[in-house]
């Protein structure tokens, strides 16, 4: 075939102008690539497109020294200088590596007794740890990329841990916050608690507030312990569909579980069997104390504690099923009846037109939580139920716009409408939509908000842009209708501004 000039030279149109040339340029001599247009050669010209090119860095695949090390070194374990022996298994391996961990780090520059030993028997107190995992966290000290899978990360991250590797501890804690679903959300929450990663847990009890109510799952509630479930219901960021009412009754299908989870079935029939259990247990039982106070029922009373139950007692047919139930301790109810009484004296005598100072403390322990499902885009227009101390509150979602409407005289109500001037209200309204793993693909929020509304008054809550428009979108809202102060006590003074003359 000839030399490489010599193939250049038969392909050009002109064989005297393929050469090679060499000139000087100053003090140092500089010998030019082989051109086919030109034998001239001028250094302080600018390269031509073919040089440039050539001198354009081009990135190729080639059998790297990071691949080259994992499989001679790490696989084939070749000059290897210690043996790590581990859960019935052994790998060859090299101190120069393992120093890399600050386990063996520490272990061999110190006084210890492995510091000089060939075989290094390792002993594995975490069950977590597998040798599955030590594979991989022994081979990451030998390449630049590690391969994670979702299913392994629990062990790898406890081996992890073990050996005090921080770079693969980030790496797992990343590979968790990307896959957490229904199926992982539990299982890495808990073992993020285990291992400390801060990050994870909130992502998965960020999941778990949006999608213990609006996607309820049979395997999920079961595997929810009383820790968890504490923190999602007293927590304001809870997405419930519908109103409180759903919390109570999602918490108790969650211990009709709990206490029966041998129980299949679809989750459309849960309610319908936790609350035969619960009646023919009563039967049974002939118990007229409450569920809570009995033993199996004592582990679930901080859980209960949290349902804002004035918020339930001010429906009648939901205060009816609170009763029938007999769960929660009589005095729970008694003092919510007595606290929500002196609510509806104050706004009735116009002591209380609803919260006017920002108490963003008491608003995210106590504000009303309530919720709506959308599901294809539309017009919209509901209320959700409950005595609001004459608050008729309409809620439309039209033409994209979301807009509340203090409904007093032009639409009809089933209860009592205060006719006062002006009435506050403090607000918050969420909206999100998920995929199917029930990850977020787009939310938005108005924050904390105070707003006046008069007599039929409308205000627009939000203006949405189509094109982050995904159904089915979730409507949550929290809302405050009365101050946010504690009622005095009923044998205080009555203050001179309320005294009244008697003829």
């Amino acid at each position: 075939m000839g030399t490489q000039g010599s193939r250049l030279q038969a392909s050009s149109k002109d064989p005297e102008e393929a050469v090679e040339t060499t000139c000087a340029s100053g003090k140092h001599g500089c010998e030019c690539r082989k051109r086919k247009r030109t034998a001239h050669c001028d250094c302080d010209s600018e390269p031509d497109e073919e040089d440039a090119l050539l001198d354009t860095p081009r990135r190729k695949k080639l059998k790297s020294t990071s691949k080259y090390i994992y499989q001679t070194l790490f696989l084939n374990g070749e000059n290897s200088d210690i043996r790590i022996c581990a859960l019935g298994q052994e790998w060859n391996l090299h101190k120069v590596y393992l120093c890399q961990s600050g386990y063996f780090s520490s272990m061999f520059s110190g006084s210890w007794k492995e510091s000089n030993m060939m075989v290094i028997p390792l002993e594995i107190p975490d069950q977590n740890i597998d040798t599955e995992a030590l594979q991989v966290v022994f081979g990451s000290l030998y390449r630049d990329d590690v391969l994670i899978k979702p299913s392994s990360v629990v062990s790898i991250l406890a081996a992890a841990c073990m050996l005090q590797l921080d770079g693969l501890i980030q790496q797992c804690g990343e590979t968790m916050k990307e896959n957490v679903g229904v199926k992982t959300v539990c299982v890495y929450y808990s073992s993020a608690s285990i291992y400390g990663l801060d990050s994870v847990m909130k992502k998965c009890l960020e999941w778990l507030l949006n999608n213990l109510m609006t996607h309820q799952n049979v395997d999920l509630m079961k595997e929810l312990g009383v820790d968890v479930i504490e923190l999602l219901i007293q927590s304001s960021d809870l997405f419930v569909m519908q109103v409180e009412m759903d919390v109570y009754t999602a918490l108790k299908k969650w211990m009709f579980l709990q206490l029966n989870p041998s129980w299949d079935g679809p989750i459309k029939q849960l309610l319908a069997d936790a609350d035969a259990w619960l009646c023919k247990r009563r039967t049974e039982m002939g118990e007229e104390e409450p569920f809570l106070k009995a033993e199996d029922g004592a582990p679930f009373t901080p859980v209960f504690r949290h349902v804002r139950l004035q918020y339930i007692i001010n429906d009648l047919a939901s205060a009816r099923i609170l009763e029938r139930d007999n769960i929660l301790p009589p005095d729970w109810l008694t003092s919510v009846y007595k606290s929500q009484w002196f609510a509806m004296l104050r706004t009735e005598h116009d002591n209380d037109n609803g919260p006017q100072d920002a108490n963003k403390e008491e608003f995210q322990s106590s504000s009303m939580r309530c919720g709506r499902k959308l599901t294809k885009d539309g017009d919209y227009c509901w209320r959700w139920t409950g005595f609001n101390f004459g608050f008729d509150l309409l809620v439309t979602y039209t033409n994209r716009f979301i807009v509340f409407k203090r409904n007093t005289l032009s639409q009809p109500c089933g209860g009592a409408v205060s006719l006062q001037p002006r009435r506050h209200l403090a607000y918050r309204l969420r909206l999100a939509s998920f995929d199917n793993s029930g990850k977020l693909v787009c939310s938005r929020s108005t924050g904390y908000q105070l707003l006046t509304l008069e007599k039929d008054q409308e205000y627009v809550v939000m203006n949405l842009d189509s094109r982050l428009l995904s159904f089915p979108l979730y409507v949550c809202c929290n809302f405050q209708y009365t101050s946010p102060h504690m009622d005095r006590r009923p044998d205080a003074p009555e203050p001179e501004s309320s005294a009244r003359s008697v003829p």
